[in-house]
């Protein structure tokens, strides 16, 4: 009994053994597992609208080509339009123009496949302040390859109908872009402005630079009056901001060139509209040239953006070939020595650049679809 009591005053300590097998990794093994799970992507959902850089690049690209070999400036053409003429023949504008075609049906189809399989993610990007700006470029593209066609004259039922098909979606999207910046005020565009928004306005200056070639100057008028009211607020804003670079990463910086394409795009809209490349089309022509200039001058501004190759680089040849575009009709003109060596500077890098492009895009196919955000590459 003595040691009954002295074994019962002693605190009884029990173990306890868990038995249970199914307890959770540690943290950092699931969230790597987790991690992992997340970056295996189908291809289709890492596809983007992004990706119709490629398509804007080579189909103006097509058009340029078209400008320099069109029959009609023969009368008034300068050696650099014969020299053209004379080395490439007919059938390698066709071939340039079949491959521009083939890409952009490629791309449609697969935005097309992303929209039906995985609207979310279409969804989430047209919410994106980068990713809703690339939507007008499938449009931008078909109506430059429009242009260029050399099946299709501008004064065919077939341009009319598809240059409408074109052009009304630029204008729904148009209704949603502006409609926020105009009821959401100055805030509201402070904080999503970005050199990319300049792609809206570039979708209204190409539709009206395509409606004036088959006739319709009053609705060439609209999209252009639209297109340059929001383009000077937008570059007003943009400049404002230009020296932070707010709103896209080191990466994706080649989209600045992006302030030399809409000026460009607007002179050869305006000489469209007007018949001849005037004093306001000059004008516009030697603001993208200053532009131009700006940019260049700055290489460090690009450093981080061409360490590693994206599908941004893209950005850099539209840009470039709307800005040649330009310059051949400044020189048809103009017609001075200045005028034509400008042209043939402006011709060669935009090819040259177009085609390093292709040639690194080649080289690198297996950097196209990063599993990071879209827009950050």
């Amino acid at each position: 009994m003595p040691v009954q009591t002295r074994a019962s005053n002693h605190p009884e300590i029990e173990l306890v053994i868990d038995t249970q097998t199914n307890s959770p990794l540690p943290n950092h093994t699931t969230s790597t597992s987790t991690t992992r799970g997340l970056t295996i992507k189908p291809f289709i959902a890492r596809f983007h609208a992004g990706y119709f850089r490629i398509s804007l690049s080579l189909c103006s690209q097509a058009l340029l080509w078209k400008t320099l070999r069109d029959p009609t400036t023969t009368a008034t053409s300068t050696p650099l339009h014969r020299v053209f003429r004379t080395l490439l023949p007919s059938a390698a504008f066709t071939v340039l123009w079949s491959l521009s075609l083939l890409t952009l049906i490629s791309l449609s189809s697969l935005y097309a496949l992303r929209c039906l399989s995985h609207f979310r993610l279409v969804r989430n990007e047209f919410k994106h302040h980068v990713g809703v700006n690339y939507m007008f470029a499938p449009f931008i593209s078909w109506l430059l390859l429009l242009q260029s066609s050399p099946f299709i004259p501008p004064t065919s039922t077939y341009y009319l109908t598809l240059w409408w098909l074109f052009v009304v979606p630029i204008v729904a999207l148009d209704v949603k872009i502006y409609g926020a910046w105009f009821t959401k005020g100055k805030r509201f565009l402070s904080a999503v402005a970005n050199p990319t928004s300049q792609l809206s306005v570039i979708g209204n200056l190409v539709g009206a630079w395509a409606g004036a070639r088959m006739g319709w100057r009053e609705s060439a008028m609209c999209l252009f009056s639209l297109g340059m009211a929001h383009y000077l607020v937008l570059f007003v804003t943009l400049y404002q901001r230009l020296p932070g670079g707010n709103g896209i990463t080191a990466k994706m910086r080649p989209v600045f060139f992006l302030f030399i394409a809409a000026p460009s795009v607007a002179s050869l809209a305006w000489e469209s509209i007007w018949g001849s490349f005037d004093y306001f089309s000059k004008m516009l022509f030697f603001l993208s040239l200053f532009l131009f200039v700006s940019l260049v001058s700055r290489p460090m501004l690009f450093k981080k953006s061409m360490k590693k190759f994206s599908v941004a680089w893209w950005a850099y040849s539209f840009p470039l070939t709307v800005l040649a575009i330009a310059s051949t009709e400044y020189e048809q003109k103009v017609k001075s020595t200045t005028a034509h060596v400008l042209m043939i500077v402006l011709f060669l890098v935009s090819v040259v650049v177009s085609f390093l492009l292709m040639v690194f895009t080649g080289l690198n196919t297996n950097m196209l679809l990063p599993v990071d955000d879209p827009y950050s590459s």
